[in-house]
């Protein structure tokens, strides 16, 4: 699917296809929005070479998981950005890429599938933004996409203080595989989000001609999209130790569990040692063994052994091993 938006110098605004690529070559004042959303590459690359857009930029924007990157070339400016299609607070979400090639009349975005970003700022803000100025269509793009992964990362903090609790109460292996799970996903955004970090350093950082930060609107936007890029990562590394505490304190219940099992079964066996030792001396079968006729030996046994294991009760008692 092909969608464009056309902003003319008088105010006017038109929406099409790839046909309105000729009414705005023929009108120097005018910019452009394509948004092509999972068109064979065969298509795309003719869109884009009409732009003489440079062969490497859509060579990379035609690679299937290329990593989140800006770079520059003589008329435009390439962004590649991981958007995502779906997310919820259980971290089940699915990225998609998102290119952007940002000129000074024009925007390109290309993405397999639905994005919710541009689906919601091409229904609504997408004109007034174009007719304004082509990137901060795309910074608004990925403010927008950085406010759904806030917002389902807020939602997931309540799920997981939640676990938190359930864990401390009653904690078991299912809740310890779920929360592994959290922690591998955390670990995969937090990659994405850190590459995201790295474009908005370098567009703070450097002085791109197609996105320029002497316009004031134009660096207040960086600085917008760099302020969530920078608290994504921020939350996602903080739930991610979250995770890793609760794995931890989860191993040491347990550890702490085994240790007063392996205490009580410690204190069983010593007080049952001394008295099998006896019942081993007593049970042999030698002819001249000097108790084994007297009366009452039986008794004095029993009594020996009793007297033993309840002086060990009481000692282990007084040293609160059980």
């Amino acid at each position: 699917m092909i969608r464009t938006i056309l902003t003319t110098p008088e105010g006017e605004t038109h929406e099409g296809d790839e046909q309105l690529l000729a009414v705005w070559q023929s009108s120097p004042g005018s910019h452009i929005w394509i948004d092509m959303q999972g068109e064979a590459q065969e298509s795309e690359r003719k869109i884009l070479e009409a732009f003489e857009f440079h062969p490497m930029a859509i060579q990379d924007a035609h690679k299937e998981r290329h990593p989140p990157k800006i770079e520059e070339f003589d008329n435009h400016t390439l962004i590649i950005y991981r958007g995502i299609s779906s997310f919820d607070a259980e971290l089940n979400y699915l990225p998609q890429q998102v290119c952007f090639f940002v000129g000074e009349r024009f925007l390109v975005t290309l993405h397999p599938g639905e994005a919710l970003s541009i689906e919601r700022l091409f229904n609504d803000q997408g004109k007034a933004l174009l007719a304004h100025s082509p990137e901060h269509v795309a910074l608004r793009v990925m403010y927008i996409s950085a406010g759904f992964y806030i917002d389902s990362l807020l939602e997931f903090e309540t799920a997981l203080s939640d676990l938190e609790d359930e864990l401390l109460e009653n904690g078991n292996d299912t809740l310890m595989r779920k929360i592994i799970t959290y922690r591998s996903r955390l670990v995969k955004m937090r990659r994405i989000f850190s590459y995201h970090q790295g474009i908005t350093q370098e567009l703070t950082a450097y002085d791109y001609e197609h996105l320029p930060r002497e316009e004031s609107e134009t660096l207040h936007a960086i600085n917008d999209v760099a302020d969530r890029f920078e608290r994504l990562y921020t939350l996602t590394q903080m739930y991610y130790d979250i995770c890793g505490d609760l794995i931890d304190g989860y191993i040491s219940i347990s550890s702490h569990q085994l240790n007063i099992t392996m205490r009580v079964l410690t204190v069983i066996t010593a007080i049952f040692v001394p008295l099998t030792f006896i019942a081993g001396i007593y049970g042999m079968n030698f002819e001249n063994m000097p108790e084994l006729r007297y009366e009452y030996g039986y008794f004095f046994v029993w009594g020996a052994m009793l007297g033993i294991g309840g002086v060990l009760i009481w000692l282990f008692k007084r040293k609160h091993w059980f």
